[in-house]
């Protein structure tokens, strides 16, 4: 495989000879020619299978693909390591210093933490010995996008997402005072808090090994992706309508998220990752673990956002976070509207009615300081 330099050139790559551990690969001996072949890695096999599967695919004829500066030029790639992140964020906001500038159309291989940053290490760490709150949820960036502007949107296609690290890398914690079933500083009660327990699951490209009993799919999703408030800066545990902890499982790959921008270049924050999880995650934790996130970011001119959209294959998505719950699904649902109306031709109370008939809610999370849903629709329905 090979490597971006860092210069920005497109043809500036060095050619890689370890794997991701740092080891040598090994070979294999094939008969009757007694060949040598280098043993091909998982995170070689998965960027090889991205690259070949983003060649003629949907994201052709996306809303990127039509209105962003840079999505028809070859991509130049950009590595952000752990090593060249350095200090990892738990605030979103315009004052920390960025660690890498890109153009649009560009594409960024990022390795990201665990919500935890690899504190708890077996089942026997207890996360409130372990951990030191809000210092959690380790942020990637701030990356800065060339020509962003108040007023446009970054468009941010997640097109794989591998583990990386020496298994068991999952991580599922029951945290006191956290989660949807259970009082919290937020939802105080008198009741004593849940059990504190850990859970470290074996994580590969295609299972979730949860446990002896139960195997779950691979079906990771970003949980944080947002640009800069224009003058907040705001926890990483934080959702809002600059995007922040959304949490939402459509965030994965083969998704693209269109965020505000309201800062120049943007500053984008990622992290957060997920191998999987389900609707609310509801216990307060997912599958959290470290990956290495490959990412393309473009920027639309002009769009004026005033929340986080997300587009797929098949639907386009509306996302809003707020408490209480059916505040952050009006959110949803009125952005839909107003973007059916605006951009697809609609009557606003005719897409108002309809989607009472066809509209789709996917709970993100219920356990932040503020909750996520997203309100979608089908795009057979606005053709």
């Amino acid at each position: 495989m090979t490597a971006s330099t860092g210069t920005g050139r497109p043809d500036a790559t060095v050619a890689v000879q370890p794997n991701p551990t740092g080891a040598l690969q090994r070979t294999e001996q094939h008969s009757p020619e007694n060949r040598k072949r280098p043993i091909v890695t998982h995170e070689q096999r998965g960027h090889a299978r991205m690259a070949r599967s983003t060649k003629a695919q949907w994201t052709d004829q996306s809303i990127v693909a039509r209105r962003g500066v840079g999505w028809a030029k070859q991509p130049v790639l950009h590595n952000l390591t752990e090593a060249m992140q350095g200090k990892f964020h738990y605030t979103i906001g315009p004052y920390s210093d960025p660690v890498l500038t890109v153009s649009p159309g560009d594409r960024i291989r990022i390795e990201t933490r665990d919500a935890f940053e690899g504190a708890i290490r077996t089942e026997r760490d207890k996360p409130t010995k372990r951990l030191r709150m809000p210092f959690v949820n380790p942020q990637n960036g701030p990356i800065m996008i060339d020509g962003a502007e108040p007023g446009d949107a970054l468009a941010v296609h997640i097109e794989s997402m591998l583990p990386r690290g020496e298994n068991p890398c999952g991580t599922c914690c029951m945290i006191p005072y956290f989660g949807a079933l259970t009082g919290t500083t937020l939802t105080a009660t008198l009741n004593p808090p849940l059990p504190e327990l850990t859970r470290k699951i074996h994580v590969d490209e295609k299972h979730v090994r949860w446990s002896t009993r139960v195997t779950l799919p691979y079906n990771p999703h970003i949980g944080t992706l947002s640009t800069s408030p224009e003058i907040d800066s705001i926890n990483s545990l934080t959702p809002d309508s600059h995007g922040g902890n959304m949490d939402l499982p459509d965030m994965g790959p083969g998704s693209i998220t269109y965020l505000p921008v309201r800062t120049a270049g943007a500053r984008l924050f990622i992290g957060d990752a997920h191998a999987c999880q389900g609707d609310g995650e509801v216990c307060g934790t997912a599958v959290e673990y470290p990956s290495t996130t490959t990412i393309r970011v473009d920027v639309i001119k002009g769009w004026t956002l005033e929340w986080p959209r997300l587009e797929r294959e098949d639907f386009i998505m509306t996302i809003g976070s707020a408490r209480p719950l059916e505040d952050a699904t009006r959110i949803a649902y009125r952005e839909l509207v107003l973007w059916m109306e605006a951009e697809y031709g609609f009557d606003r109370w005719d897409a108002y009615m309809m989607l009472s008939q066809c509209g789709r809610v996917r709970l993100g999370n219920f356990v932040d300081p503020k909750y996520t849903v997203g309100a979608g629709i089908l795009k057979t329905y606005l053709a």
